[in-house]
């Protein structure tokens, strides 16, 4: 198997390795209640997109306790 003819430097490895960093999630508000949405997607909890309804959300029913 082909072995490389110098070592890397510790400069060239970390100029390499610098672009693994996560990157910040692009949010703007939802124009209809104000909450953080991810741009072009329908908001998580009203389901407006661009003004306009996108998704219907069903609200969850609590589990009512017998005693």
């Amino acid at each position: 198997m082909a072995q490389p003819k110098r070592r890397w430097s510790k400069q060239r490895t970390h100029l390499r390795r610098s672009t693994w960093k996560l990157e910040e999630s692009n949010l703007s508000t939802c124009s209809n209640c104000g909450e953080p949405v991810l741009s072009h997607k329908a908001c998580p909890s009203c389901g407006y997109y661009n003004k306009k309804q996108a998704v219907e959300i069903k609200v969850k029913e609590e589990k009512k306790e017998n005693n």
